[in-house]
């Protein structure tokens, strides 16, 4: 039997709910914790990084391909490297600022074919309160409308909004070279020495410009009527074109982009959505490998018009 004296100084045992707490050394005291390193997401399951940014329009897939060589794009915290992909409760960021990936999941490929009029701007939301194209387009479950391109207020005509933001991407590119073909009204004679230098190239405040192609397509009057071609898409450039020869250019419009022309019966702020068929076609145009389309019942072209809202 131990006295009381020997009972005080016996350490107790641990319980099996307490831990026994580690001995400190000398180098633990120094050295910091290491830090909480983040796994990436795996690159055998899900889908690439590139694919689903590039379906959402913000960057092409050469571009984003760029950004994560960068250390731009992080998964789950970690600075993601080329081949990763994302998969369901991934969480993305793109230069540090959170991006809502599963709204670009993939859906089928749509393309408008909208008629844009003179007065609406090319905008989500617009300061001034003056018409919005988007407004006028269906609304899409998932992903949002992307514009190929622009046309400022002043100028009417075709212009292209898809659903698809690699093909987007693809068709607004300079290394594409689309040709964009434009009715233009000018005011006045303008006489050959005019033209031909125009097709030779003149000097623009962002570099030289030309058209590749101009076509006198009629008018009477004070007023002439040229087609002209151009394969770039510069700010106001065939405006600009024009108004260095001190011409005015009263009316413009955008009647072809690419292989896709602005149909004679579509009126106004009114759309078109392209057919299978058409989709294709644009696919090999812009160099992308044609998509396995869902069966659809489109209506013929006549009765895909939107409505004015």
């Amino acid at each position: 039997m131990k006295t009381p004296k020997q009972q005080r100084k016996q350490k107790p045992t641990p319980s099996a709910t307490q831990k026994p707490r580690p001995a400190k050394s000398a180098q633990a005291d120094t050295e910091k914790p290491a830090a909480k390193v983040a796994v990436p997401p795996t690159t055998t399951s899900g889908e690439r990084i590139q694919k689903i940014l590039a379906r959402g329009g913000i960057a092409s897939r050469r571009e984003i391909e760029r950004w994560i060589g960068e250390g731009r794009i992080k998964v789950n915290g970690a600075v993601v490297t080329q081949g990763v992909k994302l998969k369901t409760g991934d969480y993305l960021q793109v230069n540090d600022r959170v991006v809502h990936w599963e709204k670009f999941a993939e859906q089928p490929t749509r393309v408008l074919l909208y008629h844009k009029a003179t007065g609406e701007v090319v905008t989500r939301h617009d300061p001034e309160n003056r018409p919005v194209i988007f407004k006028n387009l269906p609304q899409l479950e998932t992903a949002r409308w992307i514009a190929v391109g622009r046309l400022d207020i002043n100028t009417s005509g075709l212009l292209l909004v898809t659903n698809n933001g690699e093909l987007a991407n693809r068709l607004m590119h300079p290394s594409t070279e689309v040709e964009r073909e434009y009715a233009v009204r000018i005011l006045g004679n303008v006489p050959d020495a005019t033209l031909e230098k125009l097709k030779t190239g003149v000097e623009l405040e962002d570099g030289k410009a030309k058209f590749d192609e101009i076509h006198f397509a009629g008018g009477e009057g004070a007023n002439k009527w040229y087609n002209v071609i151009v394969s770039e898409g510069r700010n106001r450039l065939v405006r600009r074109l024009w108004e260095s020869q001190t011409l005015t250019v009263s009316r413009l419009i955008r009647v072809r982009y690419g292989p896709i022309v602005l149909p004679e019966g579509l009126r106004t702020s009114r759309f078109y959505e392209l057919t299978n068929k058409e989709l294709d076609l644009l696919f090999e145009y812009a160099g992308l490998a044609t998509e396995k389309h869902v069966t659809t019942n489109k209506p013929e072209p006549k009765n895909q018009q939107g409505r004015r809202r």
